[in-house]
């Protein structure tokens, strides 16, 4: 059995060697939503100058991805950060995402649609970050009990050796960081929805509300 890599302990120790040389590396962090960021963001601008890339085509539909855009703004304009945070927003091609999910489609979220997903979106910010001189690029997305951190980790490592870009590795939800994130939703007053974005998802969603509609009505 392969021995579990632990993502937290290996992203502290590549802060604590730039602290120990006094540098501030500059972070392209792609971000699934507002809610998700708001530790992350809390938590890495301590230590990274962040430019938070809003790169979601999954999105469905239009409106909900504009309204997760205007959160996302809101939330970094709000914030009380120690190093600059800046905002980036990707292109909205929804054709992108269902090119890559053709086939796909019926398959349960949290599989092999869903790696899919993480692989279009971390290719778009590793290319990105490679374009802006970034020292290192990683995603919000592992803060989600709903995301494979492990998937997640080995797509963002790959993709790093490939556009010559460190991933900084991550598993946000270590040490409270889901818990955290909900706190400051709460205290920003932001927007949570209750999918993850794409119409697959929310179907989904809503076929698990509906069950357990009738299981209390039965």
């Amino acid at each position: 059995m392969a021995e579990r890599v632990n993502y937290q302990r290996k992203m502290e120790e590549v802060i604590g060697r730039h602290r120990e040389a006094g540098e501030v590396p500059r972070l392209m962090l792609h971000s699934c939503c507002a809610p998700c960021s708001s530790y992350v963001l809390e938590y890495l601008s301590e230590y990274f100058e962040i430019t938070v890339f809003y790169y979601n085509p999954n999105i469905d539909p239009e409106e909900e991805y504009r309204k997760r855009v205007r959160e996302q703004e809101n939330l970094i304009g709000r914030m009380d950060v120690k190093y600059p945070v800046q905002f980036l927003e990707g292109s909205f091609d929804q054709e992108c995402f269902y090119e890559m999910a053709k086939g796909m489609e019926e398959l349960a979220e949290g599989g092999k649609r869903c790696f899919a997903c993480y692989e279009l979106r971390l290719r778009q910010t590793a290319q990105r970050a490679k374009e802006q001189g970034m020292d290192y690029f990683t995603t919000t997305l592992s803060i989600s009990p709903r995301k494979n951190a492990g998937k997640l980790n080995e797509i963002g490592l790959a993709l790093g050796e490939e556009y010559g870009v460190p991933y900084l590795t991550s598993d946000f939800k270590k040490k409270d960081g889901y818990r955290r994130s909900v706190e400051l939703s709460k205290e920003y007053g932001l927007y949570r929805q209750d999918y993850c974005g794409c119409i697959f998802s929310k179907r989904q969603r809503e076929k698990e509300r509906n069950g357990l509609t009738i299981r209390t009505l039965q």
